[in-house]
């Protein structure tokens, strides 16, 4: 059916209405496609997203399922199309734009480029785009660093705004994966519609550990956070779900996979049966 121009214009908030609504009473499952999604079309992956109980899905770029920003708006009204016709909300789109650079050229760049994410993410019906800080380099002293990171926000945040998308910084990076310096990033940010995107790395258990470092930028968590495989050994899944029940999160646990299983729709039917557990046993403490 050929889509008209008016269309293409209400169909992005007839996703956001979809994708808000499911935010309900409790937290939902979906899937960042960095690894277990890469080599999956657009038409495969919400099929096998679909299949596997998985409700919504961050799309990162550069992998198969080609949502990028150079697509013209067919396109775009296209990809639109596929996840209102589904039952899989389309969340958020992952890009890789990081904002510690110290050359201008490059940081003018990736803020150019981010803005042209956040009108496709608008496009295609999603609610954010993911960013990332990157890194705090040596060479420069931190502070410095911290409120360029914080400015570039600042005006991404304002920008999305007015797109209806909300900025998602990942917790990521060197030094900038640590929950002390998000803290501070988002501090020199100060902009409500930038957010923190929970990562589960190794470094939020550093100090105090991990209810301290939780609690340090928990009322800054958006729609979205990322665990890894929940039967992983290394990481304390289980009080961080009593943690985000306790604290009512009600946003999307985003899977980021970062293993190589031989079939990945059975891992993927693993994953949300443990992703249903550990809610239930945290619902119930």
């Amino acid at each position: 059916m050929r889509s008209t121009r008016r269309q293409f214009i209400e169909r992005p908030f007839e996703a956001l209405f979809k994708s808000f609504s499911q935010l309900d009473d409790a937290m939902k499952l979906g899937l960042v496609t960095y690894l277990w999604g890469q080599d999956w079309d657009l038409s495969e992956l919400i099929h096998n997203c679909q299949e596997t109980g998985f409700e919504g899905v961050e799309l990162r770029t550069e992998h198969a399922h080609g949502v990028e920003i150079h697509l013209s708006k067919p396109q775009r009204i296209n990809v639109l199309n596929q996840f209102a016709d589904s039952d899989v909300v389309l969340v958020g789109l992952g890009t890789n734009w990081s904002f510690h650079h110290q050359d201008a050229a490059l940081l003018a760049h990736s803020i150019s480029q981010a803005k042209a994410s956040i009108i496709l993410a608008h496009d295609v019906g999603a609610s954010g785009i993911k960013v990332k800080p990157d890194a705090l380099p040596d060479s420069v002293p931190q502070e410095q660093t911290i409120a360029q990171i914080g400015r570039s926000l600042r005006g991404l945040g304002e920008f999305g705004e007015g797109y209806g998308q909300e900025i998602r910084l990942e917790v990521h990076g060197y030094l900038t994966d640590q929950l002390p310096n998000i803290r501070k990033i988002m501090d020199a940010t100060n902009h409500s519609n930038v957010r923190v995107c929970w990562n589960c790395n190794e470094t939020d258990l550093n100090e105090l550990g991990l209810e301290s470092n939780f609690n340090l930028v928990r009322p800054d968590f958006g729609q979205t956070i990322h665990v890894r495989e929940l039967d992983g050994k290394s990481y304390p899944y289980s009080q961080l779900f009593n943690l985000l029940v306790a604290s009512q999160y009600q946003g999307w646990v985003l899977l980021e996979a970062r293993t190589n299983p031989p079939d990945r729709i059975v891992a993927l039917r693993h994953q949300r049966s443990l992703f249903d557990t550990l809610l239930e046993l945290s619902q119930k403490n």
